[in-house]
């Protein structure tokens, strides 16, 4: 027993009751009268004024016992009591910070996402390939300035007459002059060119779909970490609310111990689960941090973690209890995958039948003019128009090749459509588990969220009330810290999970 109490004497039950019975006999007419009035309130039940006073010292030992009482001096008796502490606002909190709505979080992944950027890139090459290809249906001049200075010796060549004096010399020489002009613009090719522009457009078209679909999946992982950020800051809550408490037990412990009423085992119970609470709170900021630091990856954001992320949670998705085919089909019908592999199967068909008419002549027509002389100032001009049809007759099976590269192509696309539809039942079925198992599960968990909180409410009491220990305390505070940590992961599963549902249907947002 601690020095501080060994002047003092500890009384058990039954000498608490002979004393109030002295007490009692000494006392006035009317007090004793006054007594009997709150005992008949104390105790209504017919008994006789022994049991009644039993009854009232019982319940005045007991409360006695919970303020940890005790000391009686020589005289009159005096009651040493333990004052419960109250309970003190935590000091780890942090000062507010500005606040990161799941929207905000939306928006910076559009606009700051690097895998966004490439795909939008990648449409907008696709694009500048359709205009090159367009640029055959316009007409091409080509503009020449030309300056040679040459010897002017006679090169004899097939059915011209050598001249009868004939030398070579390297000397004198000669400037030559020539500017000149060209313009030719395609007539008809059989749609080789129409149909390359169309099959380009087509690309394009297909890579934009495919660019949805990159926005879709960033999304989908913004949303799963600002959900998994929004979790690790409800289990930092958790943790701050699981220290306070273990400090407060490990208060009232010590009051009780240092009054003599519990064991000193209690107390070094009471630091060690204080320790642990410490330590669970640096590893929940810590995960705290480290989610919001990957949802900045997430949303393609270069910053510090110098903010707080709200309490939104992901709506209901339209449809989500009801059957599964409707689901599908309507999936089929918004998947911009199965749209990019549709405008992917029409490029590849374009282009077969663009190499089909390389078969065929191209005609276009020509025009030109020339300005040829050795003196700059005194050019000879000269003009010229024509018409000019390319038909390639033998190329060594070249189009013949590049159609059976085509038609395997056009074989892949239908292969990866078939694949897509199994991946969009796939997806459809889990996402659609996932939210109803995640249903199921937040029931369950605040159930058990609800009897935990009971529970340690039930288990504070009996330890104040002396009919407890620590670690019944113990367990209980563990089993409500465990049951809150579920709430928090039901409904992070809960919200990934229609978060996974809306991408799965080929959706945006629900909002």
């Amino acid at each position: 027993m601690p020095s501080t109490m060994a002047s003092r004497r500890l009384y058990t039950l039954t000498e608490f009751q002979r004393r109030g019975l002295r007490h009692l006999r000494r006392a006035s007419g009317g007090a004793r009268s006054r007594f009997k009035s709150e005992m008949q309130k104390l105790c209504p039940i017919r008994l006789g004024a022994r049991f009644r006073l039993g009854c009232v010292t019982r319940l005045a030992f007991a409360l006695a016992h919970l303020l940890a009482l005790s000391a009686l001096a020589r005289s009159p008796v005096k009651l040493a009591v333990v004052a419960l502490p109250r309970q003190e606002t935590p000091t780890d909190v942090p000062p507010p910070l500005r606040n990161l709505t799941l929207l905000d979080a939306e928006r910076l992944a559009r606009e700051n996402q690097p895998q966004i950027r490439v795909a939008r890139a990648a449409t907008a090459a696709a694009r500048a390939r359709a205009a090159q290809i367009h640029t055959g249906f316009l007409p091409q001049v080509n503009g020449l300035v030309q300056y040679q200075r040459s010897t002017g010796n006679f090169a004899p060549r097939p059915g011209t007459v050598v001249p009868t004096v004939s030398s070579v010399s390297f000397a004198p020489s000669y400037d030559l002059f020539n500017v000149s002009l060209q313009a030719s613009q395609l007539v008809y090719d059989f749609g080789q060119t129409a149909d390359r522009q169309a099959s380009a457009e087509a690309a394009e078209d297909a890579l934009a779909w495919t660019e949805k679909s990159t926005e879709l999946q960033i999304l989908v992982g913004a949303r799963r970490a600002y959900f998994q950020a929004r979790a690790q800051k409800a289990m930092l809550d958790v943790a701050r609310e699981t220290l306070a408490n273990q400090r407060r037990h490990m208060k009232q412990i010590a009051g009780f111990v240092a009054a003599g009423t519990r064991p000193e085992i209690d107390l070094v119970q009471a630091k060690t689960n204080v320790s642990n609470a410490e330590v669970g709170l640096i590893s929940a900021q810590n995960a705290y941090d480290t989610g919001r630091a990957l949802l900045n990856q997430a949303i393609g954001v270069q910053a510090e973690v110098d903010y707080d992320v709200g309490d939104d949670e992901q709506p209901p998705v339209e449809g989500e209890d009801g059957p599964q085919q409707a689901l599908v089909d309507k999936a089929i019908a918004l998947r911009p995958e199965l749209v990019a592999l549709d405008r992917q199967r029409k490029q590849q068909e374009l282009a077969q039948r663009a190499i089909q008419n390389t078969l065929w002549p191209t005609l276009a027509v020509t025009a030109g003019v020339t300005d040829v002389g050795v003196n700059a100032l005194n050019l000879v001009p000269n003009w010229n128009v024509g018409a000019t049809l390319n038909w390639p007759i033998f190329q060594g099976g070249l189009a013949k090749a590049q159609e059976a590269e085509v038609t395997a192509n056009l074989s892949a696309v239908a292969a990866q459509n078939t694949v897509q539809l199994l991946q969009i039942q796939a997806d459809i079925t889990q996402a659609r588990l996932a939210v109803r198992a995640a249903k199921a599960t937040i029931l369950a968990a605040d159930d058990a969220l609800t009897n935990a909180k009971e529970l340690l409410r039930l288990a504070e009491a009996r330890y104040l009330a002396g009919i407890g220990n620590g670690i019944e305390l113990s367990d209980t505070q563990l089993a409500f810290t465990n049951a809150a940590v579920q709430v928090i992961a039901a409904r992070f599963n809960l919200s990934t999970a229609r978060a996974q549902l809306l991408a799965a249907l080929g959706q945006h947002d629900e909002r």
